[in-house]
């Protein structure tokens, strides 16, 4: 961890703790985990990274079940995955034809007060959050699954299959609306550079005023350079707004639903460039390799803004589970 990020999370502790208790698993993966754990990322990060603080098993013994995703009973999925406490591998526990994959973890660091504790330890989150996406993910390689959220705890077998039985019409209705389907993130991202370069050369506003700037000086010349500018900032804009329109249109076009989110703060992600557009899409898994194409065709086509298209997926389909199903955002 950088010493910048360090000092954002002492800042920052209890906005994450509060990030981490009422967002999905998906929020920070695409804000504070991709930025820390994501392998493209500074080697030197993870040296610098305190170890992991034992914890104190002195306060409240025994255990809870961490819940991952829900299933039909019918379906496949991964056996002896690790969870997201070392000593707990992921099992299932079945009720009303459907399968809830957990795992047990101690109450001395998952427990109410431990845990509240635990996230603001940024290391620890990251951690967790990493083992839990794990988790869903190879589930996903196998089965149709609603995945729930971070910190979705039990403090029994029966509780579990309490919430299955309650929820199972919701579960059901929701595995049959996501079976065949995928989610996937589409972010658009710009050299800013190459986006004002662009915006100069297109506009003729902005060659006007260059021209009449070239025969200016003095205190008109400062004046009309901040027109300029401003000028360039707007034509930039604007090229921006509509490729990002341009863009999301394309893909929803071919998507079953669309959703999209703020764009990532740079300094938690890492990206470079502006990001114009960060989205999810819920498709058909037979129009993939379509929108993979379309991809490539739309990075090539707004090349002169610098512009890339990343594509990435599936992923676990936070943002399509039906609202109300249980444990979910």
């Amino acid at each position: 961890m950088t010493d910048e990020l360090a000092r954002w999370a002492a800042a920052r502790g209890p906005a994450l703790r509060a990030r981490a208790e009422e967002e999905a698993v998906a929020v920070l993966r695409d804000a504070l985990v991709a930025a820390a754990l994501d392998e493209r990322g500074s080697p030197q990060a993870a040296e610098q990274r305190p170890e992991p603080r034992e914890p104190e098993a002195e306060h409240e013994p025994g255990e809870l079940l961490w819940a991952y995703c829900v299933l039909s009973a019918e379906s496949p999925h991964p056996v002896h995955q690790p969870g997201v406490a070392p000593a707990g591998t992921v099992e299932p526990i079945e009720a009303a034809g459907l399968t809830a994959l957990v795992s047990r973890v101690p109450r001395a660091e998952f427990g109410e007060q431990p845990l509240r504790r635990n996230l603001n330890d940024l290391t620890w989150l990251e951690r967790v959050a990493r083992a839990h996406e794990s988790v869903l993910e190879r589930t996903l390689e196998e089965s149709t699954i609603v995945p729930l959220r971070l910190c979705t705890l039990y403090e029994s077998d029966e509780g579990v299959r309490d919430m299955l039985t309650r929820e199972a019409p919701a579960l059901l209705g929701a595995l049959e609306l996501l079976a065949g389907r995928e989610e996937w993130s589409v972010k658009v991202l710009v050299d800013p550079a190459r986006l004002a370069e662009e915006a100069r050369s297109r506009s003729d506003q902005v060659k006007a005023l260059e021209g009449e700037l070239a025969g200016r000086g003095g205190g008109g010349a400062y004046m009309l350079r901040r027109r300029l500018e401003r000028q360039v900032r707007e034509q930039a804009d604007s090229l921006a707004r509509e490729l990002a329109g341009q863009v999301h249109a394309q893909f929803e076009e071919r998507s079953l639903d669309a959703v999209t989110r703020q764009p990532q703060n740079r300094e938690l992600s890492g990206h470079e460039g502006d990001m114009l557009l960060n989205s999810a899409y819920l498709v058909e898994r037979e129009r993939v390799s379509e929108l993979q194409d379309l991809a490539t065709r739309l990075e090539q086509d707004h090349r002169a803004l610098g512009a890339r298209i990343e594509l990435s997926g599936p992923w676990p389909p936070y943002n399509f589970v039906p609202a109300g199903t249980a444990a979910v955002p």
